[in-house]
């Protein structure tokens, strides 16, 4: 028995040492294509705020509320939180797989003996005998335990898979939230870029139609031609048209900011009543002196850098399914018999058997397997390469945007200025009778498109604004502790200002 045991032990020690090799794995982070600066140019004007506080430079705290509520209620936030919460427990379920398994079992049964006995049992009664009929209970309680000695570095490899997956789902929640901040801004800016347009379009509106009115009186008075009073009733009706379709744009935009912050439509209404006009977009600026700093700040890419990782767990796994799988079993049990007031007890304990299991024959099944990983290996590799690509693609163009739209706003304004002193003068000089009502109407076409382009320049800003917001990855930084997925609930409006 000795020498039994003396061998087990051996080859216990010997799986132990054995578990210490593992297959060599393709490179878990490759090279990125990171350029060493920016080739826009970057905005200037003021020192660089937070990312994480994008929001609360704008001083609108109906802005923060909405996000906060989007947050709330968006469904990719939820699915995001859930495939984290699964990703988790894989992560458990594949690090459990290095430790020895044990499961306790118990039983009980009753019935006849099925023999005659008059020896003595532990109970102390002698001499006595037991017929066919007597009935004998059986008591059995035990421990058994089975572990999978990780010789080529298997169930390491699943475990390191698990890891990276686990926090790339981490990076992917945040991801997530930081596109809905981002769409739940363009929502708020696009609502107040309607809104301006709408009091653009309602003051043209009143403009025409009050001409159309003094027109109609002097034309009836004979001072004034059919032709241009029907002239001014066709631009009082062009502009209550584009008036009705501004009004159905901006109704419209007010649902899908209504959709997304989950907010009742008339609860929502009051609050945008209550709220300051659109306040100036603050100065931003130098992002980051490297790009490859800035670009680590998006979720997507760590994501992507991630899925590399995780890639390379799956081929080591997969080529040590090629080699042998050493597994040690052991139990320990206690049985006890009860008989016609007889009581026997038993104890057993094994340890083994120390099993090998060699693969043989699978009609190439594993080594199709390892290739396919190391396909798939290949593809994350050239999947994390074009998302840095795409990064650096997504920030070039909001720096030349925003750059560009801060450059044409001084011209923008300018011309709406002048061509209001124009539109002014020409008026002045129709009432007066020195101007026909076509200059009239044409200095008032000019304003209005004017005024539209300047809206229009607005809403580019905002847009370009919260694009450099979400190419810069929203605030998120990679050393953020995984922790902050266990609280993946909603997100207080308190806390906005450390998030998206």
């Amino acid at each position: 028995m000795r020498r039994l045991q003396l061998k087990l032990m051996t080859a216990l020690c010997l799986g132990i040492g054995l578990a210490g090799c593992s297959l060599t794995r393709p490179p878990a982070q490759v090279e990125a294509p990171f350029p060493a600066q920016w080739h826009a140019p970057l905005p200037h004007g003021g020192s660089l705020a937070s990312l994480a506080d994008w929001w609360r430079q704008l001083d609108d705290p109906l802005l923060v509320e909405l996000i906060a509520a989007a947050e709330a209620a968006s469904p990719n936030i939820a699915s995001a939180a859930a495939r984290v919460a699964e990703a988790r427990s894989t992560r458990v379920q594949a690090g459990a797989a290095l430790l020895p398994s044990l499961d306790g079992t118990a039983s009980a049964s009753r019935g006849p003996v099925g023999l005659s006995s008059g020896g003595s049992g532990t109970s102390g009664s002698s001499g006595s005998s037991l017929s066919a009929s007597t009935p004998i209970t059986t008591l059995q309680a035990g421990l058994q335990s089975k572990w999978e000695i990780d010789l080529f570095g298997r169930l390491r490899a699943d475990r390191d898979a698990a890891e990276a997956k686990q926090n790339s789902a981490n990076a992917k929640w945040h991801d997530a939230r930081v596109a809905v901040a981002a769409e739940t801004a363009n929502a708020y800016f696009a609502e107040r870029a309607c809104q301006q347009q709408l009091r653009v379009s309602e003051s043209d509106a009143r403009s025409r139609s009050e001409t159309a009115r003094l027109n109609d009186l002097s034309a009836k008075a004979g001072f004034t031609a059919p032709a241009d009073a029907a002239l001014a009733r066709a631009s009082a009706s062009d502009a209550s048209g584009r008036l009705t379709q501004q009004r159905a744009q901006c109704a419209v935009q007010r649902k899908a900011l209504v959709a997304l912050s989950g907010i009742d439509e008339t609860t929502l209404e009051q609050k945008l009543a209550a709220a300051p006009a659109q306040r100036a977009l603050p100065a931003v600026g130098s992002i980051a002196s490297v790009p490859a700093e800035a670009i680590s700040q998006r979720p997507d890419v760590y994501a992507a850098e991630l899925g590399v990782a995780s890639a390379s767990a799956d081929v080591g796994s997969a080529e040590a399914e090629r080699y042998p799988k050493l597994t040690l079993s052991g139990s320990i049990g206690r049985t006890q018999y009860r008989v016609g007031g007889v009581h026997q007890s038993l104890e057993t304990w094994t340890v083994g058997p120390l099993a090998l299991t060699v693969p043989l024959l699978d009609g190439g099944a594993r080594r199709a397997n390892t290739d396919a990983a190391k396909a798939r290996y290949a593809e994350a590799v050239s999947l994390y390469r074009a998302n840095v690509r795409q990064a650096v693609r997504e920030v070039e163009e909001a720096l030349v945007n925003l750059d560009a739209t801060d450059a044409r706003t001084t011209d923008a304004d300018a011309a709406v200025k002048n061509y209001q002193a124009s539109f002014d003068a020409t008026q002045a000089r129709y009432s007066s009778g020195l101007a026909s009502l076509f200059e009239l109407e044409d200095s008032r076409r000019t304003l209005f498109s004017a005024q539209t382009a300047r809206v229009s320049l607005q809403r580019e800003r905002t847009e370009a604004w919260v694009a450099l917001y979400r190419s810069m990855g929203g605030g998120w930084s990679r050393s953020a502790p995984s922790s902050e997925s266990s609280s993946m609930t909603t997100t207080p409006a308190t806390q906005v200002a450390t998030s998206p």
